[in-house]
């Protein structure tokens, strides 16, 4: 049975009228009466980490970061969300599921807003009000990551949002060192660990380096990123963290919180008393709706799956000459068993009854947020947590820098860790002595193979400059991609008309 501490506990922010009729009602929650004690300041962090159960955050974000690169498609039923998640068609600006991510991490940052504009000025144990500050600029931090690689030119709030805002759009480099400022900030306050059960799925100051870490690779910065991951892998994060053993227990509920987890979000079922509907009800967000999504057709909706192509990248065989590991673990298709169809099972049933000869026979499911390994049905309620930085990511980021900045040699090592853990032979012996492009591309597979549907491709093609029109050798819907403008997303059209000073993005 996991451990998690609950996100829901949310902050009401009210402001009443200023009519000299209104009397204030001191039983309801407002901004006047909060923020007083430590347990508000708890309170209102948990707030924070309850944006990340949002459905915009937790179901649509991860699949807009799949599936608009070249190994996911939708085939969606519903034409405009299949358009928009992956044929770069979106004639709509206000499209739910995409300007649902924008509004939902600016929740996210106006909540953390609040906790840094208060926190501070509570009398409260120093230690325990400077570890919530520290959540607060690593979440805010995380918020606008989303945004800037998503929609690119957003603007930059600090403070608690007022009714008379109307910021500007930023560039999105100084979007990026706003980022990178509150993580430096965020590692400095948080704690390494967390003593208490209670406090499982915490951010701490390994997941802050990480994601700082992202932040500088996303700009170019790759020596300015290597402080972090050698934290994170030769200094005290590397008696923190591992692999786990087996490649397939981090995505496993049964395994959640592993000393592989950097970050990890974290999920449970709605208690018993409440519906599995997608319906509000109260805790509605316990779980995440993601796998009643992307489940195979006949179990979930089937809105994003994978393109076949990238089965056929896993075409290197263990020592023991079986085949990768992380095919069976990643996804769902007729060979998910290596024995086919008839033995290959798809919640309950065998791949081949439940899909025979039929036209579905061909299509490939990502499995690594989905629940097939405990139950034969989804639901709007999953308890599997989603992995956002997982140390195998770290290792090939890690990788990834050394070589941008001419340690190639010392970058092998990190490779090796990850391809060793699935019985793979070492990258230094099947390919020693590789140039610094040469490495480069075989990070880019390793990436590919490792990290496959869990949310990073889209970064990584921008980071190398891959993201374009030569993707349609594997995704037809490249065809539709134009240059200077599907890089980022619209820009809500209800943002730009009720702000005077924020701009469309280029082309849109």
């Amino acid at each position: 049975m996991k451990r998690i501490f609950i996100l829901l506990i949310s902050v009401g922010l009210g402001f009443g009228c200023e009519d000299k009729l209104d009397v204030e009602n001191p039983n309801e929650p407002n901004a006047g009466l909060f923020w007083r004690s430590a347990q508000d300041a708890q309170q209102g962090i948990n707030a924070v980490y309850s944006t990340l159960h949002r459905g915009s955050i937790s179901r649509w974000m991860p699949m807009l970061y799949s599936t608009r690169t070249d190994i996911a498609e939708s085939r969606s039923p519903w034409p405009e969300l299949n358009n928009a998640l992956d044929k770069f068609i979106q004639p709509n600006y206000n499209f739910d599921p995409v300007a649902g991510v924008w509004f939902d991490n600016y929740v996210g940052i106006n909540r953390a807003n609040q906790v840094l504009d208060n926190v501070p000025d509570i009398d409260m144990d120093e230690n325990d009000r400077n570890v919530i500050i520290g959540q607060a600029y690593m979440l805010r931090g995380l918020f606008y990551y989303h945004l800037v690689t998503l929609f690119g030119n957003v603007p930059l709030m600090l403070s608690t949002s007022q009714p008379q805002d109307y910021p500007p759009n930023s560039l999105p480099v100084d979007v990026y060192q706003q980022i990178i400022s509150d993580l430096e900030l965020a590692i400095d306050l948080l704690p390494e660990t967390y003593s208490s059960p209670n406090d499982l799925g915490r951010v701490t100051r390994g997941a802050a380096h990480a994601l700082k870490a992202k932040a500088h690779m996303q700009i170019g910065e790759y020596a300015e990123a290597l402080p972090s991951l050698q934290w994170l892998v030769d200094g005290p994060g590397g008696s923190i963290y591992d692999l786990t053993t087996d490649y397939r227990d981090n995505f496993l509920i049964s395994s959640e919180n592993n000393i592989e987890s950097v970050f990890e979000w974290q999920f449970e079922e709605n208690p018993t008393e409440f519906t599995d509907q997608d319906t509000d009800t109260p805790n509605h967000n316990y779980g995440s709706s993601m796998a009643q999504f992307t489940a195979p057709i006949g179990i979930g909706f089937s809105d994003t799956e994978a393109r076949r192509w990238i089965i056929y990248e896993f075409d290197e065989l263990t020592v023991g000459g079986d085949r990768d590991p992380r095919v069976a673990a990643s996804f769902l298709f007729d060979s998910t068993d290596i024995n086919g169809p008839t033995s290959t099972m798809v919640y309950g049933q065998t791949f081949a009854s439940r899909y025979g000869t039929s036209p579905n026979s061909n299509r490939v499911w990502i499995r690594k947020f989905l629940n097939d390994h405990w139950k034969n049905e989804e639901g709007f309620r999953s308890p599997n947590n989603y992995r956002y930085i997982r140390y195998a990511d770290v290792l090939l980021m890690y990788a990834e820098c050394l070589n941008a900045t001419g340690s190639t040699p010392a970058a092998y090592q990190h490779v090796d860790r990850v391809r060793q853990r699935v019985g793979l032979q070492a990258l230094s012996i099947t390919r020693p002595g590789l140039s610094q492009a040469e490495f480069l591309e075989q990070v880019k597979h390793e990436r590919l193979l490792e990290l496959a549907g869990e949310g990073h491709r889209w970064n990584d093609l921008v980071r190398w400059g891959d993201l374009g029109p030569d993707l349609v050798v594997n995704d037809p819907a490249f065809a539709n991609f134009e240059v200077g403008r599907h890089e980022l997303l619209p820009i809500p059209q209800l943002d730009v008309d009720a702000n005077p000073n924020l701009r469309q993005n280029p082309n849109w």
